[in-house]
């Protein structure tokens, strides 16, 4: 595939990056030739350990602070970023929190924060993006839903955290609609159950797991999809959900 040259790297923020499937995610953009920023937030988890993993491929690849509550500060420090890295070409999304436990049982904050976390955190990265690629004419969204979240399948225990991932692809596929005459496309990836977030793709084939295929997924397989749809190969490809879980097709299975 063809991806940014090591000469006029393009950039993408990463949001979530921090650990699990979003560090990979981050490391093989940066391998493949991308400029990575990695989205931080006060009182959040330390890029350290995935700006080392990025800066084996690319030195320059960093870390900006986001104030997601403040869109003043949003705004600032996305001009910071672009001063330092340049226009940005793609921005992920795949921060946000899952949250496993019957209604009964969870409180108006949980419900509040699987909604803030999830749904409207992608919501506040769109507004925050989207005027600099309409202004060059070109961009790349990717968000991260669940298994099923496209076809609001249900799982137990996964009401909120589903409602949110649900209203997420609801949101991205509406944005694929209204973005594409700016030469944007928006796309969802769904992961599948990967509970181990480090493991190669080499090491996961060998771990049995219940999906049609047999065995476990990986970052790798995540990373991969993401590189895909942000290559220039993909431009035909928008308001698309790509599930990513060896067969699975519904959480609770």
């Amino acid at each position: 595939m063809e991806h940014a040259g090591d000469k006029q790297r393009s950039v993408v923020l990463v949001t979530g990056a921090t650990g699990g499937l979003c560090a990979g995610v981050a490391e093989r953009l940066a391998q493949v030739g991308y400029r990575v920023v990695v989205a931080t937030r006060h009182g959040g988890g330390d890029p350290a350990a995935v700006l080392a993993r990025m800066r084996a491929f690319d030195p320059g690849a960093g870390a900006q602070c986001f104030d997601w509550d403040d869109p003043a500060a949003v705004d600032l420090a996305l001009q910071q970023l672009e001063a330092t890295h340049g226009p940005l070409y793609a921005a992920i999304h795949g921060r946000g929190p899952m949250k496993i436990g019957l209604l009964q049982r969870s409180t108006r904050e949980d419900a509040q924060l699987m909604l803030a976390e999830n749904l409207m955190s992608g919501i506040l990265l769109a507004q925050a993006v989207l005027p600099g690629m309409r202004a060059r004419g070109t961009g790349r969204l990717l968000f991260f839903g669940m298994t099923g979240s496209s076809v609001t399948r249900p799982a137990r225990g996964l009401a909120l955290y589903g409602a949110a991932k649900a209203g997420l692809v609801a949101f991205a596929r509406t944005l694929a609609l209204e973005e594409a005459a700016a030469g944007i496309t928006v796309n969802v990836l769904e992961p599948g159950d990967i509970r181990d977030k480090t493991s190669s793709r080499e090491q996961a084939q060998r771990v049995p797991a219940a999906n049609p295929t047999g065995h476990a997924g990986s970052w790798e397989d995540i990373a991969d999809a993401a590189c895909f749809l942000l290559s220039p190969q993909a431009s035909f490809i928008n308001g698309s959900v790509l599930g990513i879980g060896g067969g699975l097709t519904n959480a609770s299975e």
